[in-house]
């Protein structure tokens, strides 16, 4: 099948709602014989880092609401606007765990919705860094932050300590990278 005999007709998007953040909009695809309509919600580029160094890998606690609990991540966040990517990377691991990261290499690049979530994601992994003695994050960054081995990581990945898509993605990722290595 030819790619443009199952592309719609695309809709204007229709704003509904847009902070600083996020922009939501409705879009309506014409299939011809059928319509689809979406809420998109538009997050913006994203950057996350895994950061290992001898005591494992950098990771920050953070309350989160949807799943009203603590949740174990790695370092990321939001792209603002004429940053790269891998700036934004360094710039979120320096915010949430005080942690200055000298250089990043690119890990795996995602699009974690297709259809109704737009928030292309870049991940970077980082070895050259400094630590800090003390870091005293906002509470809205970072609880704590600590290293842990990279199998710990795993384990709390598949026994559900780390439920957040990024750190997945990310950890997991890395992981197969090292043993390719």
């Amino acid at each position: 099948m030819e790619r443009d005999a199952i592309r719609p007709r695309i809709g204007e998007r229709q704003p509904v709602y847009q902070d600083r953040n996020h922009r939501i909009y409705r879009v309506t695809l014409d299939f011809g014989t059928a319509t689809k309509e979406l809420y998109v919600c538009d997050q913006g580029r994203c950057a996350g880092l895994v950061v290992e160094g001898e005591k494992g890998i950098l990771l920050s606690r953070q309350y989160r609401y949807l799943i009203d609990r603590l949740s174990w991540e790695i370092p990321g966040g939001r792209i603002e606007e004429g940053e790269s990517a891998e700036a934004a990377a360094i710039r979120e691991c320096q915010e949430e765990t005080g942690v200055p990261c000298r250089s990043v290499r690119p890990l795996l690049s995602f699009q974690p919705g297709l259809d109704a979530l737009h928030n292309p994601t870049y991940l970077f992994h980082s070895c050259e860094f400094d630590l800090v003695a003390e870091h005293n994050p906002s509470p809205t960054e970072s609880l704590e932050v600590v290293c842990i081995q990279l199998q710990e990581c795993l384990d709390m990945v598949f026994d559900g300590r780390i439920v957040d898509s990024l750190s997945l993605i990310a950890l997991m990722s890395y992981s197969l990278r090292q043993r390719g290595s």
